[in-house]
Formats: C-alpha cells, structure tokens, sequence
C-alpha cells in the first residue's frame, strides 16, 4: 500500500556526487523518489543513477525533458531506459508523433511522462511565446490539450501544475499518472517564488496527484529529514 512518503520526489538539484548523495543519505526514508534533473546529469553522469540505486530504497526520476525531432529523442530514452529509472520526461511540444515513436518502442518498465506546461510559465508569459488566447486565458485548457494528446500516443502520465490534476483525472481517468512540481507546504510559502502556479502537498493530491515534487522546503531547511516528515504528514491529512 502506497504510504504518504512514497508520494514525495525530492529533486538532487545539485551541481556535485558528493552533495547530492549527502541528500540520498539524509533523506533515503523520508521520499518515495529522487528526481535527477539536468544539472546534476551532466555533471555526473549515469554513474549518480547507479549511486541512488544501490544506496536508496527509493526510486528513480529522470527528469531530462527531452525535446528533439523524434528520432533523436527515442535513441535517448532508449539510452535513458538502460538505467532503469522508474520516470523519463519528454516534452509535448513536438506533438503526438514522438510521444507515440518513443512509447511504441519502450524497451523496458521506465515509464514515460510528458511535460505539458512547466510551472514556471504564467499566462502573460505564454502570451509573450505566442499561444492563443483561448489557451493564455485558460491554461487549463492548454494543459489538457497537450495530457490528451500525450495519452492517446501512449505516454504513461503527465508533469503538470496541481491546479490541473484534478481535470486531468477527470478527463483521462485515474490510472493516467500526474506528477506535480511546483508544491509548497503550508509552512513555506513565500510571495517571491519563480514558480507561478503553486499548490500545497495536501492540496494537489486531494485533487488527485500521484506525486508531487517538493525541492526547496526540504533541501534548505535545518533538518531536511524533519521537513520531509511535516510534508508527509500534509499528505496524510489528505488521504
């Protein structure tokens, strides 16, 4: 039975092994999953996922974002697989024919997850990238249309905001995963923050969030094992 830590991912936005594996150390009971993102990819390299497995009960999140024409972007996730993370990310924006040539030749259990809109994007952003109105006026709308497009290529589930989650179970139904960045618990939040849609742990898995990413709140606090324990028992009030 999934418990309430088991929703956390902590992300290793670290730049070196040794601060980021002080973090597995810290937090290998607390979290469900470590998130290793770009930073800490590049610097490290795959021996940082070999490092996370053999210390940690936790899984593995591999969060490139890949965005290429479609044959680049399958030979990576092929690359990617081989390391067995539980999550790879790739991009939506390319459109439903790399999210299908990657799924249709998934050679393992890695899951794929596509990211729909990052959270760092607002609506007066998107209208600065160019997007319709229809969909800066609601980026739910926007969201949901790139989950669709993802599910019907055969992606396992989506990154987005927790303030989607809840149309996309809607919409998709339960079994499509969500995964949402962007989380601040209760006792963090802060009016400068440069992501723009933020929800509370509690909050986004009310609505129906399989995982949510929490960084920062834990990463800086005093004991970051004590912050994840809070975080988890936001959670659990919601279960």
């Amino acid at each position: 039975m999934k418990q309430p830590k088991d929703y956390i991912v902590f992300p290793l936005d670290l730049p070196t092994y040794d601060q980021a594996m002080s973090y597995v150390d810290r937090l290998n009971n607390q979290v469900g999953l470590f998130k290793v993102g770009l930073e800490l990819f590049i610097s490290q390299g795959p021996r940082i996922l070999k490092s996370i497995r053999d210390t940690a009960g936790a899984g593995i999140f591999l969060d490139l974002k890949l965005h290429d024409i479609p044959a680049t972007v399958k030979r990576a996730f092929m690359a990617a697989s081989k390391y067995r993370p539980r999550f790879v990310t790739i991009h939506c924006d390319e459109g439903e024919e790399l999210l299908r040539s990657v799924a249709e030749d998934n050679p393992g259990d890695t899951k794929i997850l596509a990211v729909t809109v990052l959270t760092s994007l607002d609506q007066k952003k998107l209208k600065a990238l160019g997007y319709d109105d229809k969909f800066t006026d609601d980026l739910s709308a926007l969201v949901l249309l790139k989950a669709r497009m993802a599910k019907a290529a055969g992606c396992h589930g989506v990154v987005c905001s927790g303030l989607e989650v809840a149309i996309i179970k809607r919409e998709l139904g339960p079994e499509f995963l969500a995964v949402t960045p962007g989380i601040r618990p209760v006792w963090s939040v802060v009016n400068q923050d440069d992501q723009k849609r933020i929800v509370t742990p509690a909050d986004a898995v009310k609505n129906g969030a399989d995982y949510v990413v929490i960084g920062r709140p834990i990463r800086d606090a005093k004991d970051p094992a004590d912050a994840a324990m809070r975080v988890a028992e936001e959670i659990e009030s919601a279960l």
